[in-house]
C-alpha cells in the first residue's frame, strides 16, 4: 500500500428521515472542502441523490469499491463515494424517527469503524442520528458512544465532548436519569475526564489548554452546607491532576464558569452531569456546535443538534455545525494519521 499523506475522513449522510442529507450536499458543496484531506462519503446513491436535490447542489463524486481504493486514489480532488444499500425510499418517511432508519445509520457507521480498524479511515464526520430510531433499528446501548467504544474494542475511559469553537465541554455522567448522576461523581472519573479533554484538544490543534471543574452543588456546595461532592470528591481529583502537571482548576460554581471560558480564560469545562453544560454550550452557539467522541481509537464528530425533523425536507438547514465538526475530525485525523 503506498504511502499515505493525507488523513481519510469518512462522512455519512446520518438518518435518512432527517436533515443529513442534505447537510452532507452542503458540506462537500464548500469551495476547497477537499483540501489537505481525502473524503469518501459512504451512503445509499439514492439517499445521496435525494440530499442534493434538497440542498439546491449537485457535487461531483468518484465511485470506489471499497474503502482500501481511497487512500490509494492518484486524484484526491474530488470526494470518493462508496455505495451501499442499506434502505430503500419506501421505508422513509420523512420527518418521523423509524426504525429502518436507525437500522440504515448503525450498519453505515459499522461499516466506517471496520475500516479505521483495517487503518483505512483516520476519522468519522456522521451526520445528525436519533437514538430512538437508532434502538428501534438495534442499538442496544443508551447512546452511540456507548456503541462505538465496544465495537471498538475500548476498555478505558470515554466520553462525550461538546465544543463550541475553541470552548470544549466533558462530562462525567450523560445519558442516564439525573436521580442517578451524583452516584457517578467519583475521583477517578473526573481525573480521567480533564486527562482525555486536555489530550483531545491538544490532538485537535490546542497546544496548551487550560481546564476547569465545575462544581455539582449550587454555590459550589457552600463549604458543605449545601452539599459535599465538592469537598469529597472534586477537589480531591484537582489536586491529584494539578500535582500530575495538568493546568487545572475548581471546582467552580457551574452557573459562573462558563462566563470564565466565553471570555477566554479556559478552553475546556469538566462539567458534572450532561445538562450543566449542554444548555450553556447550546445557548452560546447551537448553529455551530459539536460533539466529539472522547477517549476511541479513532476521531469522531457530528454536529451536536439533531435530526431538526421539523424542518427536514425543506432545504434550510444550516451547515455550519456540520461544517465545524468536519474540520474538526480533519485536524484529529490530520493528528492521529501523523502520530
Amino acid at each position: 500500500m503506498p504511502i499515505q499523506s493525507t488523513p481519510v475522513i469518512a462522512l455519512t449522510l446520518g438518518d435518512a428521515a432527517g436533515i443529513g442529507p442534505e447537510l452532507i450536499a452542503r458540506l462537500l458543496g464548500q469551495p476547497g472542502i477537499t483540501e489537505g484531506v481525502n473524503i469518501v462519503l459512504i451512503g445509499d446513491p439514492w439517499l445521496w441523490q435525494d440530499g442534493q436535490a434538497i440542498a439546491g447542489q449537485t457535487v461531483a463524486t468518484q465511485a470506489v469499491a471499497t474503502l482500501a481504493e481511497v487512500s490509494s486514489r492518484a486524484d484526491q480532488r474530488l470526494p470518493a463515494f462508496l455505495a451501499v444499500d442499506t434502505i430503500r425510499p419506501e421505508q422513509v418517511q420523512r420527518s418521523q424517527a423509524q426504525a429502518a432508519c436507525g437500522a440504515s445509520v448503525l450498519q453505515v457507521l459499522n461499516l466506517c469503524m471496520d475500516g479505521a480498524k483495517r487503518g483505512e479511515v483516520d476519522a468519522i464526520c456522521f451526520a445528525p442520528l436519533n437514538k430512538f430510531a437508532m434502538k428501534q433499528g438495534g442499538l442496544q446501548h443508551e447512546d452511540e458512544l456507548h456503541h462505538f467504544a465496544q465495537y471498538l474494542g475500548v476498555t478505558g475511559y470515554f466520553c462525550e465532548f461538546n465544543t463550541l469553537g475553541d470552548l470544549w465541554t466533558s462530562r462525567v455522567s450523560s445519558h442516564i436519569p439525573l436521580k442517578d448522576a451524583a452516584a457517578m461523581l467519583s475521583k477517578e472519573r473526573i481525573v480521567d475526564a480533564a486527562r482525555l479533554i486536555y489530550r483531545s484538544l491538544q490532538a485537535s490543534g490546542t497546544a496548551e489548554p487550560r481546564v476547569a471543574v465545575a462544581a455539582f452543588n449550587p454555590h459550589g456546595g457552600d463549604g458543605g452546607s449545601c452539599g459535599r461532592e465538592e469537598i469529597d470528591i472534586i477537589e480531591p481529583a484537582v489536586r491529584e491532576l494539578r500535582a500530575s502537571g495538568f493546568p487545572v482548576d475548581g471546582p467552580f460554581p457551574a452557573d459562573t464558569i462558563f462566563l470564565k471560558a466565553r471570555d477566554g480564560q479556559y478552553q475546556a469545562i469538566v462539567t458534572m452531569y450532561h445538562d450543566q453544560g449542554q444548555i450553556a454550550i447550546k445557548l452560546m452557539g447551537f448553529s455551530k456546535g459539536v460533539t466529539v467522541q472522547g477517549g476511541l481509537p479513532v476521531p469522531i464528530t457530528t454536529p451536536a443538534h439533531g435530526t431538526a425533523y421539523d424542518i427536514a425536507g425543506q432545504g434550510v438547514a444550516d451547515v455550519n455545525a456540520t461544517l465545524n465538526a468536519f474540520r474538526i475530525a480533519c485536524r484529529m485525523g490530520a493528528a492521529r494519521l501523523h502520530s
